[in-house]
């Protein structure tokens, strides 16, 4: 019914992912409630205005008895509508907050005023995004400047994309063909050009479009940063440099020398190599350099990309 409705009115746009017929579903129920009780009022004021017109200037109304009956439903009725909404829209943001354990992730870098992407292999693009169809994407996204947000109204997802920090989205695309990506939160002078397409391509065409250009995988490049870097002579795998040991680190609980503990996710790991002492590890001493201002988001992202897979895979990663 809502794939007629949509070729019927083309205002509305393709849904072209797992969760868009969910979504629209939940945003017609909402129009479809809103018109009933418009429509109810203004029909109830209509008929109230001439039931209880005023006849001839002698007229005296009649009193009105208060009715505790209507008085109760007219609260109730409202309240359980609106905690169905509630309920209805907290379970479906919930369950597309959740992105599953074999989603691809790929990284996103917002800035003024284009999306910079990159895909596990490596290849890189600019405004446009590549996906195979029936497999989950996890989008890891953040900013160089300023605040954008990542739209794409076929698959109903937008994400706002932050400076300093890692914002994530994901979908599962269902149909074949592009679809508008736009950054939907005010940028700049050049807002209106940070602009896009993501295109849907079968798992065959994909992986030969992967294979018709070079590129650093996300993980290789990390390792080849890391050891430029000189990280690996604090973080010894056997445990006796300096710094802590990442093998298998991502998704840990990590214990802070203040008592906090706190999950060892990506926002953590972007904080302890551009912040390094904001939260310390208990046990160890503030002694590690910030990177600020040595390597780019981008660069970050790829560190990341590769602590992921220190000590195994990444196959219990936290979400």
């Amino acid at each position: 019914m809502w794939d007629q409705l949509r070729e019927s009115l083309p205002l509305f746009p393709d849904a072209a992912s797992t969760i868009a017929g969910e979504v629209d579903t939940l945003y017609f129920f909402l129009v479809a409630t809103s018109l009933f009780f418009s429509g109810l009022i203004f029909v109830l004021i209509f008929y109230f205005m001439l039931k209880y017109r005023r006849r001839s200037e002698d007229e005296i109304p009649a009193e009105i008895e208060g009715s505790t009956v209507l008085e109760i439903a007219w609260s109730i009725v409202p309240f359980v509508i609106v905690m169905i909404m509630f309920g209805w829209g907290s379970w479906l943001y919930v369950k597309n907050g959740r992105s599953p354990a074999n989603a691809m992730d790929m990284h996103v870098v917002g800035k003024q005023w284009m999306w910079k992407l990159q895909h596990p292999e490596g290849k890189r693009e600019i405004n446009e995004l590549h996906v195979p169809i029936g497999r989950p994407v996890r989008l890891i996204m953040t900013s160089e400047d300023v605040i954008h947000s990542f739209f794409v109204p076929a698959f109903r997802i937008k994400q706002d994309v932050l400076p300093g920090r890692y914002t994530t989205v994901w979908f599962e695309a269902t149909k074949l063909g592009e679809y508008h990506l736009f950054c939907a939160e005010y940028c700049g002078t050049e807002h209106s050009l940070m602009i896009g397409k993501v295109h849907v391509m079968t798992q065959a065409d994909y992986e030969r479009w992967l294979m018709s250009g070079e590129g650093e995988s996300t993980t290789s490049a990390g390792e080849r940063l890391f050891s430029e870097l000189r990280c690996d002579t604090c973080h010894r795998p056997d445990g006796v440099g300096r710094g802590p040991v990442l093998d298998r680190v991502f998704g840990s609980q990590r214990l802070m020398r203040n008592g906090e503990r706190v999950i060892a996710d990506e926002s953590y790991l972007r904080e302890s190599i551009l912040t390094p002492q904001q939260r310390v590890l208990t046990g160890y001493r503030p002694v590690m350099p910030t990177f600020q201002g040595q390597v780019n988001e981008e660069q970050v992202l790829e560190l990341i990309s590769y602590i992921k897979t220190l000590g195994g895979d990444s196959a219990g990663r936290a979400r």
